[in-house]
């Protein structure tokens, strides 16, 4: 079905290649043979702006431009790939960026922290018990501190995941399996990182939508597998709201695997960091400690199990956030 979308900016270089991984489907194949991998190069959306949140905040600057927003107000951790590509955003569209931080800032910037800096995104800092525990007010304050200056903000949540933020996905799922049919195959499983929810939410429902039979699956790589379940089903819901023919959320397969997390959200193991150098050695692609690297290490270990047999094809979307594996590199000593 044709799905009518709602006003964006275009941002990102799209459409982003399908790339076949050839040298990892041989070396992971087992003798009961299993799916050839693909990898749906999203690092590769804009430079600077890279990665999956760039088609999230198309959307969200078309909703912003529309209602008469000078200023984009969000959050994440210190090194967020959302927050790094709403200050490229707004420095692109000439809005201002007010970043709500989590962690204390050491007075070293690095990685993400550092593009964040040199595209005059203004930085707040708050200990993670505080962000957390005062966020709704930290939004509110910011919002306000801006219109008393004469200024209009959107706020936008965690990784642009919200009713507005699926469109990206939604958008990108159309595209993704245009690229798959165009290489002769239907994906049996298209597997991502997730970390706010809003990249799977837009997957799941673009391939419900076109009437794909994909399956979507989302590693987490932080929080609980039924936490990302429900995350998923309230985008959906707000999406769905106030919408003729909306989608019944409950009615969507929505898949999380939550046994890669490690010790906790952005510290990885030595076998991340492995699979890493790994994928970069044999493929020439970059993933991250934090998302991709994280998701990608658990495809493998499920290939190794045997978990997709009877898949032929699998595509894992690339998110990007490959700024956020520079701040580790002390845990790539084993390349010495």
């Amino acid at each position: 079905m044709p799905i009518d979308y709602p006003s964006r900016i275009p941002l990102a270089r799209l459409p982003t290649p399908l790339q076949p991984l050839d040298r990892l489907t041989e070396k992971y194949s087992t003798p009961h043979g299993g799916p050839r991998l693909w990898v749906k190069r999203d690092d590769l959306t804009e430079s600077g702006m890279s990665g999956n949140k760039l088609r999230k905040l198309e959307f969200i600057a078309g909703a912003a431009r529309e209602g008469g927003c000078d200023t984009l107000i969000t959050c994440g951790g210190i090194q967020s790939n959302h927050c790094r590509t709403t200050a490229l955003v707004g420095a692109r569209l000439g809005m201002r960026v007010q970043l709500i931080l989590r962690g204390e800032h050491s007075g070293t910037s690095d990685g993400n922290l550092l593009v964040d800096q040199l595209a005059g995104a203004s930085c707040a800092f708050y200990s993670p018990r505080e962000y957390f525990s005062r966020q709704a007010e930290l939004f509110d304050y910011w919002r306000d501190f801006y219109q008393q200056r004469g200024h209009r903000a959107l706020c936008i949540p965690t990784g642009a995941s919200d009713g507005l933020g699926i469109w990206g996905y939604i958008s990108g799922a159309e595209e993704l399996l245009g690229d798959c049919r165009e290489a002769g195959f239907e994906p049996g499983q298209i597997v991502c990182a997730t970390g706010s929810g809003g990249t799977q939410a837009g997957l799941t429902l673009g391939c419900y939508l076109l009437g794909a039979s994909t399956r979507v699956t989302g590693f987490a790589v932080c929080d609980s597998a039924e936490y990302f379940q429900e995350k998923v089903r309230q985008d959906v819901a707000e999406w769905a709201d106030g919408r003729e023919g909306g989608v019944d959320p409950a009615a969507l397969d929505v898949n999380v695997n939550a046994d890669y997390i490690g010790p906790g959200y952005a510290i990885a193991e030595e076998p991340v960091y492995r699979t890493i150098a790994e994928v970069a050695n044999l493929e020439g692609i970059l993933l991250d400690p934090v998302y991709t690297g994280k998701a990608f290490h658990g495809l493998l270990q499920e290939l190794h199990r045997g978990s997709y047999q009877g898949c032929e094809n699998l595509v894992f979307v690339h998110t990007g956030g490959h700024f956020g594996l520079f701040p580790h590199r002390e845990h790539f000593g084993f390349l010495q």
